[in-house]
């Protein structure tokens, strides 16, 4: 059996989609997904971003040579091309074996790891993990300040009180994308070499952010910030994940985040 698996989206919306894409591993297995989270499909045979698959041209220009690939594969599992009826038409008029799942949870009854693990029929309940070779711990404290939204981001002056009380207790260092200005912070762009660099840490602390559910994969004790997004249906899981939540996220005491790391 050989199955493709297409999920666009953003580094968060991947790795909660994890246990899902890992249930549908067969003899062989391919992913299709953003550049950026090609180190993250470990489980797979092959993974390829979709920009370079050439499934945009689908329907729209010549490509023979893609439909020839997505001939090759038993089933195709996507996510992407879900709301474009037109796509979704060509492809079934070519007897192409798609299946189309939601992109995002339509109801925020369920966490979105176990939505997608429904869409699947694969059993509720699992966490998403990267499994790494075990690492030297550090006694080390990562901040990462920053989201895919400003509304998510947790004041900087609540950021950099927080840093002065860990730093009586250990080093900090702070984390950004290479998108982000934050002079000094830590950038690895490469989202394996990161998750190595996260799971060394004694705990992780951000907002909202792929980054974040990054943290909780690898097991690092992790401490998430949520305000406007809901914290039941996007929150990381993990047994070592504490999600602070206020509406109004400049209401999170410093102090508070302080105390909950253990």
């Amino acid at each position: 059996m050989k199955r493709l698996l297409i999920r666009p989206g953003a580094i968060g919306d991947f790795i909660v989609s994890l246990p899902a894409l890992e249930s549908l591993r067969s003899d062989y297995t391919e992913v299709w997904c953003p550049s950026v989270t090609i180190p993250l499909a470990r489980f797979a045979d092959r993974a390829i971003s979709i920009a370079s698959s050439g499934i945009d041209r689908l329907g729209l220009v010549e490509a023979g040579d893609v439909i020839e690939r997505l001939r090759g594969f038993d089933e195709i599992h996507s996510w992407y091309g879900t709301n474009r009826p037109d796509f979704r038409e060509f492809v079934f008029s070519l007897g192409l074996p798609f299946q189309f799942y939601n992109a995002l949870p339509n109801a925020a009854r369920m966490h979105a790891v176990d939505y997608y693990l429904a869409q699947v029929n694969a059993a509720a309940g699992a966490w998403p993990r990267i499994l790494l070779q075990p690492l030297v711990k550090e006694s080390l404290a990562v901040l990462h300040p920053f989201s895919g939204s400003a509304r998510k981001n947790w004041p900087m002056a609540r950021w950099l009180e927080l840093a002065k009380l860990l730093e009586a207790r250990m080093p900090v260092r702070w984390c950004c994308g290479p998108e982000d200005d934050l002079p000094g912070a830590v950038v690895i762009p490469d989202l394996g070499d990161l998750a190595q660099w996260l799971a060394r840490a004694r705990v992780f602390i951000g907002n909202d952010s792929g980054i974040t559910h990054l943290a909780a994969t690898v097991g690092t004790e992790t401490i998430a910030l949520f305000g406007p997004t809901n914290a039941a249906v996007w929150a990381p899981r993990g047994d070592r994940v504490t999600v602070i939540c206020n509406p109004r996220m400049e209401d999170i005491a410093a102090e508070s985040v302080a105390e909950a790391v253990t």
